[in-house]
């Protein structure tokens, strides 16, 4: 990541009270803006947008995990499921709430942190933060993007085996394919020119949302609908390993947000716009992880796959609903897991 991160030119200098700054931090930081840009300023006026950050925000906080979340209720039931996935999206809440806070209070100090590592290389010091911030966020954003991909490739197989049930193309070469599409946009030459591309993942998270919840009811009042059973797997071991599985995927769900990434592209001051863009991004999140979860549970059980559109697939290509809605659905997912895997991208 570079100036281009702020489409910022690289030796610009800034106004901050009353003197000229340069971009780069006079303690040698590369990653440390000092500015305070005018709100009547044009060129700022494209960063300053609540909007913006609304769909940023969005786009990485809607995690691949939210196909898999009627799996994790079927690890967990019904009762605590409900309260995992309430007590998730809170404690997220509260931590992302706080991160904002000191954010901009960073900011105020005439410090802007465009990433996790440059603010944990000012708190913990530059030591820590190489060895301890900077693995896990790497960790983190790979892993979402390579989940992205592969999950993306498994909608893909989906839709080649509705048309040829006895094809003989294997996974791998669709996930191939999300490979090379991701190595595309991951060319986009600056994060804020990706606000189509989230905007996009905000109508696609919606519209895949409605395909699932539209399909789980059809399916469940279904002649071919398979018996429903919500009793919880025997054994201590099992029934262990698989409450740990359920509260790792509810936890992933709520844990892909980019804060610093996001909140750099928004011309400060700062104040207020964030606990609005978390607030309205996670009510979108929290109804379309609700919907999915409780539906496709209501639905199949403790039959729910890790990828709930294979419970929508038959014998020989044959569906438990209408063919044209499961396609969209996968193909809305498909778009929105590569809106999601080209934002991790952009802030690794």
């Amino acid at each position: 990541m570079d100036d281009r991160y702020l489409d910022i030119p690289s030796g610009a200098t800034y106004q901050y009270a009353g003197k000229d700054i340069p971009s780069e931090d006079s303690s040698g930081l590369p990653w440390t803006i000092k500015q305070n840009v005018s709100p009547n300023n044009a060129d700022s006026q494209r960063f300053d947008a609540g909007a913006v950050f609304v769909l940023e925000s969005k786009a990485s906080i809607a995690s691949p995990t939210l196909l898999s979340l009627p799996f994790a209720f079927a690890g967990l039931g019904w009762g605590p499921g409900i309260l995992a996935l309430i007590a998730g999206g809170i404690l997220s809440f509260y931590c992302y709430c706080l991160l904002s806070k000191v954010l901009e209070k960073c900011e105020s100090q005439g410090h802007r942190y465009i990433r996790f590592r440059d603010l944990s290389r000012a708190v913990l010091g530059p030591k820590w933060s190489s060895l301890v911030i900077a693995p896990l966020q790497m960790l983190l954003c790979m892993g979402v993007v390579i989940r992205c991909i592969l999950l993306a490739g498994e909608c893909l197989k989906i839709i080649y085996q509705l048309y040829k049930p006895d094809g003989s193309l294997r996974l791998y070469y669709f996930i191939i394919v999300m490979g090379v599409v991701m190595l595309v946009i991951s060319q986009v030459p600056s994060f804020h020119a990706l606000r189509y591309i989230n905007l996009l993942s905000l109508v696609t998270c919606f519209g895949y949302t409605l395909c699932v919840v539209g399909g789980a009811i059809y399916a469940g009042h279904s002649k071919l609908a398979p018996v429903r059973d919500y009793s919880l797997a025997i054994g201590l071991w099992t029934k262990t390993f698989n409450v740990f599985s359920s509260l790792s995927i509810i936890a992933t769900a709520y844990g892909s947000g980019i804060n610093p990434e996001i909140q750099a592209t928004i011309a400060p001051p700062t104040a207020g716009k964030m606990f609005k863009g978390l607030l309205s991004s996670y009510m979108v999140a929290i109804v379309c992880y609700f919907l999915i979860a409780i539906s496709s549970y209501w639905a199949f059980g403790n039959r729910a796959d890790g990828n709930i559109f294979n419970n929508f697939i038959g014998s020989q290509g044959s569906t438990l609903i209408l063919k044209w809605l499961l396609l969209l659905g996968i193909i809305l997912a498909v778009m929105q897991l590569v809106a999601l895997g080209s934002v991790c991208v952009h802030s690794c």
